[in-house]
């Protein structure tokens, strides 16, 4: 959910129809924020489905992605840092790896807002 390494700041669940970017906290350790505000670190709970946007070009190149992907976040039990993407090619990188910068959004929020335009369409 939150990687024990961000333990010491705020923190607080993803909310629906935000934004986040993989931000490097005080501390070096990279997770979740909502633009511009390391001071509260954003929880996603394991196994939700993420897209990606803007991802760097050094991770593009080692992965075979492109700039926009869908990954799901996971965990990992090696290492230091535990939170992690793991694209669908079961390739899992540490949030430590992708750095920061890195658009998150929630599928599942992104698959609500597309229902109700849907809906909205219909009626």
């Amino acid at each position: 959910m939150c990687d024990y390494s961000l333990e010491m700041y705020a923190s607080r669940p993803a909310r629906e129809q935000e934004r986040y970017v993989t931000t490097r906290f005080p501390s070096g350790s990279v997770g979740l924020a909502s633009p511009g505000d390391t001071s509260c670190a954003v929880c996603v709970q394991y196994d939700t489905r993420l897209v990606l946007e803007d991802i760097p070009q050094h991770v593009r190149a080692q992965c075979g992605i492109g700039d926009r992907e869908e990954a799901t976040f996971t965990r990992i039990e090696t290492g230091a840092y535990h939170d992690a993407i793991r694209f669908a090619d079961g390739r899992v990188l540490s949030l430590q790896h992708l750095g920061p910068g890195v658009g998150v959004s929630l599928v599942a929020l992104l698959e609500k807002a597309s229902a109700k335009e849907l809906e909205a369409l219909s009626e």
